[in-house]
């Protein structure tokens, strides 16, 4: 059975490459910007414990990822709560979060990246993460999904790979 993806791999305005998710929660717009900058929250999805100081030009401590040392990111811009952006490994992500009424909320995730190469890798941990961030938004035990059948079908997507895969290099 060939893996659900849920990530698009693209080229920017100016000419970066990403990928790019989204989803829809039945929250309201507060309860998703808590999804995303509470580091209590993103404990139980984010690959790293992500301490973020709410601010444009902000520092964020990344620690505990096993696959990345621990390290620090800059705020790069904040629209509480509708957008923040934050530089992590080399990688830029932005969290755009558009109310779709009171009581519901889409969440888009772009991870612009440093290397193309990167795109199936990313994506399929991006896909991982997220099923653990849905399973949370529905109150609900997270059932990971396989990385690897994820990473094998971005490059089966001819999405852009290549680049070294913590604990498989």
């Amino acid at each position: 059975m060939a893996a659900d993806l849920t990530g698009t791999y693209l080229t920017l305005d100016d000419a970066r490459p990403a990928v790019r998710f989204s989803r829809t929660y039945d929250h309201p717009v507060a309860r998703v910007w808590q999804f995303v900058t509470d580091a209590d929250e993103l404990a139980h999805w984010f690959p790293s414990r992500a301490e973020i100081e709410l601010r444009p030009g902000g520092t964020i401590k990344f620690s505990g990822d096993p696959h990345m040392e621990d390290s620090t990111g800059r705020v790069i811009d904040l629209d509480e709560p509708r957008r923040l952006s934050f530089e992590w490994g080399g990688d830029e992500l932005h969290f755009d979060l558009e109310p779709l009424d009171e009581k519901r909320t889409r969440l888009t995730l772009t991870n612009v990246l440093s290397a193309a190469d990167t795109a199936a890798r990313n994506g399929a941990g991006w896909d991982v993460c997220l099923a653990a961030l849905d399973a949370r938004a529905h109150g609900l035990r997270p059932e990971a999904p396989q990385w690897k059948e994820l990473y094998q079908a971005y490059v089966d997507a001819g999405v852009p790979s290549g680049a070294p895969v913590p604990g498989m290099d």
